[in-house]
C-alpha cells in the first residue's frame, strides 16, 4: 500500500456469490477491515494489510480473490456492499485509462506475522484458534452445491420439524430434519450447509443463503438414511437487540413435512471432530451454537453402543440464558454421567446470579488444565461473537494458574488443530 497514485495495489475482495455469511472472516480479521451489512460482506481496502488470516479459516473459498488495481480506483466499501457478483480483472486499457502504466506489479501486502510473533500477545485469540482440523479427522467434502458448482443448489424434503426449548413460539428454536433422497450430500460432525429462502429481499433480489450448523452425526440423523437435522432459533432481533425478523430463521422454523427447501453446501475443512482412540473432545457452546456438539456426541454415542470405539474424555459447557431457552435440555439428562461430563450455565435465572459458560469452565480448572496439554485433547466453541474472549481467557487463566506457559500452550493449540472457534 505504499506504491504511488498510478501504481497497482492487490486489493481484497469477497465474492457475493459463493458467501454464506457466517462471519469467519470479519471475526478473523486482526486489523479491523471487514465489515457487513445485511447482504454483503466486504473488506476495506484502506485498512487491509493482506495479512491473509482471514484467508485459511473460510469455508467457502469466497476470500480467495484479489485484483490488481490502481490506488485511485480501487472498490470502496460502498462499491462492495452493492454487489450482486464479483468484478473481473481490469484489463491493459482499462488500467492505462486509470492512469497506470501497466508495468507495475501489485503491490504485497506484509508478511503473516509468524507463529511466534502471534504468540507474544496473550489475549490475542487468532494466536491460538486453530485453522487445521485434528490430524485423525476424516476427510470432508465441500462445496458440492453452490453458486460456482456443478449444481447451484439441491432439493431437501423436510421429514421432522420439532420445537425442542419450553419457551414460547417468538422465541423458540426447532429442530429440523431434512432428507436429500438420492442427491448425493455427505457431512462430517463441525460441518455447515446453506439454506437458500424463497422470494426475494427489499431490493428485489434473491436471498443469498443462510448459513446453518450440522446437528447430526455423519450417518444421519436417521442412522443409514440420507438425511441431517439442524438446529434453528427464530431471529427476532439482532445482536444489539435491534428488531428484525429473520428471514431463514422463520422461514425454517414453520416449515411442516413434506415441504422442500433449497440447500447449499456442505461447508466447512477445519471445525472437524477427532477421531483416533482415546481422544477427548471439550465442547463449549451456547444456544444454538450446541448443534454440532450434539452432532459429535451423537457420533461418539452410536460408537460407544456398537463397542467399535474406545473414545476420550467427553465434556460438555453449555450456557443459555436461562434453562428453558437451553437446547435439547431434557435428551442431554438422559447420557449416561461415565458417559459425558455436562455442566450448564444460566445468565438470567430469576433470583441467581448471572453464570456464563467461561464460569463454569473456571469452576473445573482441575479437569480442564490436564486437557490443555494433553495433545490428545480437542477444544471446541460455537455460539456467539461475544463468548470468545471470555472463554478463550478463561483456557489462558486455567492454563497459568496450573504453571503453565501460555504462549507455548495456546501456539501448540493451534498448531495442532486443537482449539476450533465458530461463533457469529
Amino acid at each position: 500500500m505504499d506504491q504511488s497514485e498510478a501504481g497497482l495495489i492487490r486489493q481484497h475482495l469477497i465474492d457475493p456469490e459463493i458467501c454464506i455469511r457466517c462471519n469467519t472472516c470479519e471475526s478473523t480479521c486482526p486489523v479491523g477491515a471487514i465489515s457487513h451489512d445485511s447482504r454483503n460482506y466486504v473488506v476495506d481496502a484502506n485498512i487491509c494489510n493482506l495479512c491473509m488470516a482471514c484467508v485459511p479459516p473460510c469455508p467457502t473459498g469466497s476470500i480467495d480473490n484479489w485484483r490488481a488495481m490502481p490506488r485511485a480506483r480501487a472498490y470502496s466499501v460502498e462499491d462492495q456492499f452493492g454487489w450482486d457478483v464479483l468484478p473481473g480483472e481490469l484489463n491493459p486499457d482499462e488500467l492505462a485509462l486509470a492512469g497506470s502504466t501497466g508495468d507495475a506489479s501489485p503491490a504485497a501486502g506484509p508478511a503473516p506475522p509468524s507463529p511466534q510473533d502471534a504468540g507474544r500477545a496473550a489475549f490475542d485469540i487468532g494466536a491460538c484458534a486453530a485453522i487445521v482440523p485434528p490430524w485423525s479427522a476424516e476427510r470432508a467434502i465441500a462445496n458440492l452445491y453452490g453458486p460456482k458448482a456443478a449444481a447451484r443448489s439441491v432439493e431437501a424434503t423436510v421429514v421432522g420439524n420439532v420445537r425442542v426449548t419450553d419457551v414460547g413460539k417468538d422465541y423458540d428454536t426447532h429442530h429440523i430434519v431434512l432428507d436429500f433422497g438420492a442427491a448425493t450430500f455427505p457431512v462430517l460432525e463441525g460441518q455447515s450447509i446453506g439454506i437458500i429462502p424463497p422470494g426475494v429481499d427489499q431490493d428485489g433480489r434473491p436471498h443469498f443463503p443462510r448459513q446453518y450448523s450440522v446437528a447430526s452425526p455423519r450417518n444421519g440423523e436417521r442412522p443409514g438414511y440420507n438425511n441431517l437435522s439442524l438446529t434453528v432459533k427464530r431471529v427476532l432481533e439482532d445482536h444489539q437487540g435491534r428488531p428484525v425478523r429473520g428471514v431463514a430463521s422463520n422461514y425454517l422454523c414453520d416449515l411442516t413435512v413434506g415441504d422442500k427447501v433449497e440447500a447449499t453446501g456442505p461447508f466447512g475443512l477445519s471445525f472437524l471432530m477427532p477421531n483416533h482412540p482415546k481422544s477427548a473432545i471439550v465442547m463449549i457452546c451456547t444456544g444454538t451454537g450446541s448443534a454440532p456438539m450434539r452432532a459429535m456426541t451423537e457420533w461418539r454415542r452410536r460408537l460407544r453402543k456398537s463397542g467399535k470405539f474406545d473414545g476420550g474424555k467427553l465434556m460438555l459447557f453449555f450456557g443459555a440464558r436461562t434453562r428453558e431457552e437451553l437446547p435439547y435440555f431434557g435428551p442431554l439428562q438422559n447420557l449416561p454421567k461415565d458417559f459425558i461430563d455436562i455442566n450448564f450455565a444460566f445468565s438470567r435465572t430469576p433470583g441467581q446470579p448471572k453464570r456464563y459458560v467461561q464460569d463454569a469452565m473456571r469452576e473445573r480448572s482441575g479437569d480442564l488444565a490436564p486437557l490443555i496439554v494433553d495433545p490428545d485433547a480437542y477444544f471446541y466453541v460455537c455460539g456467539l461473537k461475544a463468548m470468545e474472549e471470555g472463554v478463550v481467557k478463561a483456557l489462558r487463566d486455567i492454563a497459568v494458574e496450573a504453571g503453565l506457559d501460555w504462549q507455548t500452550q495456546g501456539l501448540a493449540l493451534k498448531r495442532d488443530g486443537r482449539l476450533h472457534l465458530e461463533t457469529y
